[in-house]
């Protein structure tokens, strides 16, 4: 057997090692799904008549692409919290002392956490229909807009993924995960029209991928007002280009270095 065909196996046999502790462990599905369903209610019933995202298009419209972007940011730390986990119960030991493939533990669990992002996608999109949204595009440009959404979320599982293996603590990990996460999904266009930030705090908004991945879904789901003004930034007139671009650079730079401090702990 070759080492790829090897290394492919293994990362199958850990995500479905992954995979069935949502049977065996309900309550972190219950966790996976409850969280969007209550940020979608919160902020179409609570916030929704205080934010006016524009003419042409209605705020549960312009808020449930941001909701999306926001859910599948905030599920890459479960990747991060389940290594940390491992560690500490000494499963990862286990795995050191089996003939396998060291990468295929972190990419079998950076590929399981990809089905809760497709399940916590799922139940949002039917939420949403019942809040109002819509999609107005095609059924093609809705299918790349979810291709989008769970390629950046497996992008970031693994910079969550190194950070598991450096912070062998759950507690350590969700504490400094949110701290991170929280600037990036708030300060962003997820939740409020781009105008209504100041200057200075625009530019990093424009360039802020989870904007650019809000964007580009809001365009491929049909949620965007044709006549409204676009941002000048390149980043903006090319968001789901420039959001694969980021994906990109992020898998070229933290699944090597992922696997490489995997490899170091592991001696």
């Amino acid at each position: 057997m070759s080492t790829l065909t090897r290394t492919v196996a293994d990362t199958q046999v850990v995500a479905k090692r992954n995979l069935i502790k949502i049977v065996r462990v309900p309550e972190i599905l219950v966790a996976v799904l409850i969280s969007p369903i209550m940020f979608v209610l919160l902020f179409a019933y609570v916030f929704g008549g205080a934010i006016d995202p524009g003419e042409g298009v209605s705020y549960r419209e312009f808020l449930i692409p941001g909701i999306f972007a926001q859910t599948v940011v905030f599920g890459a730390t479960f990747t991060g919290a389940g290594i940390a986990e491992d560690m500490q119960k000494g499963i990862i030991d286990r795995f050191r002392s089996l003939p396998m493939s060291q990468s295929a533990v972190l990419a079998g669990r950076t590929l399981s956490d990809v089905v809760y992002n497709v399940l916590s996608l799922a139940i949002m999109a039917l939420t949403g229909l019942v809040v109002g949204w819509r999609v107005r595009g095609s059924l093609l440009d809705a299918a790349a807009a979810f291709a989008l959404l769970l390629v950046f979320a497996y992008a970031v599982s693994w910079i969550m993924a190194l950070v598991g293996v450096l912070v062998p603590s759950v507690e350590v990990i969700n504490n400094a995960s949110f701290i991170v996460i929280m600037p990036l999904t708030f300060v962003s266009n997820a939740f409020v029209p781009l105008e209504s930030f100041p200057s200075a705090l625009r530019v990093f908004v424009e360039w802020n991928p989870v904007s650019t991945l809000t964007q580009a879904c809001r365009e491929l789901f049909g949620n965007t007002n044709p006549a409204a003004a676009v941002s000048d930034a390149w980043s903006m007139q090319n968001p789901a280009l420039y959001t694969l671009i980021c994906v990109a650079v992020i898998l070229v730079v933290f699944a090597p270095l992922a696997i490489a401090r995997y490899r170091q702990t592991s001696r």
